[in-house]
């Protein structure tokens, strides 16, 4: 068998290797980025929450220097 054809077949499957490597990172980053997202919109609703409830606090305050 031709020695180019044998680096040419080696380099293919590196080059599919890496690319599935990469998707999977990506992937990785994409599910971290939305938990991310999710843990946010989840601490303003309870935010939101505590304003329902009890609407004067945290609204204004008071500084004295």
């Amino acid at each position: 068998m031709d020695m180019g054809l044998v680096n040419m077949a080696s380099d293919f499957k590196q080059a599919v290797t890496m690319n599935d490597i990469s998707t999977a990172i990506l992937a990785k980053a994409i599910d971290t980025g939305m938990d991310m997202g999710q843990g946010v919109v989840q601490l303003l609703d309870s935010a939101a929450m505590e304003r329902s409830v009890n609407p004067a606090i945290g609204g204004n305050f008071d500084m004295s220097v």
